[in-house]
């Protein structure tokens, strides 16, 4: 385990439950903080990522904040070994663009943390979707400052959208398209935490390759989370959709699908190691599927920033959930 914060404790958690996973070690730039997660979940506590992959593991998993991705990759992928990594995947678009090429010039086995592919309900979503064009779309994260001292810095989180935003980004991919445009406005001022540099708002307009248009709301001056999800109208359809459940609406009325995330984040975890120990194949997002949810989120934050259109770059189209999808 590279990081030793809360994500990273959270995964942890869920790897120790599985009786075919041992911890091996931990290191973190905060020593304590790597003993804390050694302590209670096991393992020993490495000075640096070099000595962890010196130790024989058989895969690393990277929970660092958006800033620090890059070299830890770059060492593991050096390492050969398989690799899970905490969305977002950088702060930047050229250090995962980076990290990208190595990973498809050496083949890595890798995953990324967007379990809300791993949901039920977005299965339900997507067959109610298979034989009807979506006509629009509506994704919102509404929250908090995340208590962590570089969230509130753009260099550091690369802002909410990039931060916060990619898992209704990465479902707007899979249930409605590729974004061929869009269209963003910041508000220009910050959340109220003292030093913070991002926008406390932003909504940008997407026009899908498809013709399909949307709009995403990004806020994050609210002290609890409100909202964090889609809602998708089509013809004599609606359905609304977050990490919680699928309410179902059209003339016979309204049904609503309770979800599980919980389970969603065991099974993002689960299905990595069964790709690791080569007993099964359903990792949902490798590293090239995030890749293209990180430039579409970019695109956005981009916009923003420029004040003016700005087109994606070209990725591949989004891996259906439930499709085995790894390189």
């Amino acid at each position: 385990m590279v990081g030793a914060g809360g994500v990273a404790q959270r995964h942890a958690r869920v790897l120790t439950g599985f009786e075919d996973v041992e911890l091996v070690g931990v290191t973190d730039v905060t020593t304590a903080a790597a003993g804390r997660l050694a302590g209670e979940y096991g393992g020993r506590v490495f000075p640096d990522v070099d000595g962890l992959l010196d130790a024989g593991v058989d895969a690393v998993y990277v929970c660092v904040p958006p800033f620090a991705h890059g070299p830890v990759e770059e060492a593991v992928l050096a390492a050969g070994r398989p690799m899970f990594v905490e969305k977002p995947v950088a702060v930047d678009l050229a250090t995962a663009e980076r990290i990208g090429a190595l990973v498809a010039e050496r083949r890595t086995l890798t995953a990324v943390g967007h379990h809300w592919r791993y949901l039920h309900v977005v299965d339900r979503a997507r067959d109610l979707l298979a034989d009807r064009p979506v006509r629009m779309v509506s994704g919102a994260w509404l929250d908090k400052v995340p208590p962590v001292d570089w969230w509130c810095h753009r260099d550091r989180s690369g802002g909410p959208v990039v931060e916060q935003a990619a898992h209704v980004l990465d479902l707007l991919r899979v249930l409605v398209g590729e974004v061929a445009e869009v269209t963003a406005y910041g508000d220009g001022n910050p959340p109220p935490v003292e030093g913070a540099d991002i926008d406390a708002v932003t909504v940008a307009a997407l026009r899908f390759t498809d013709g399909a248009v949307g709009t995403l709301a990004s806020a994050c001056v609210l002290g609890w989370k409100e909202r964090a999800g889609l809602e998708i109208l089509t013809d004599g359809l609606v359905l609304k959709l977050d990490e919680t459940g699928l309410t179902v609406r059209d003339a016979d009325g309204e049904r609503h699908h309770p979800a599980d995330p919980d389970g969603a984040r065991t099974a993002v975890d689960r299905t990595f190691v069964d790709a690791v120990r080569g007993v099964g194949d359903d990792i949902r997002v490798p590293y090239p599927e995030a890749l293209a949810t990180h430039r579409l989120a970019c695109a956005v934050a981009e916009s923003a920033r420029q004040g003016r259109p700005v087109r994606p770059a070209p990725g591949q189209p989004a891996v259906p959930t439930g499709v085995p999808a790894h390189v």
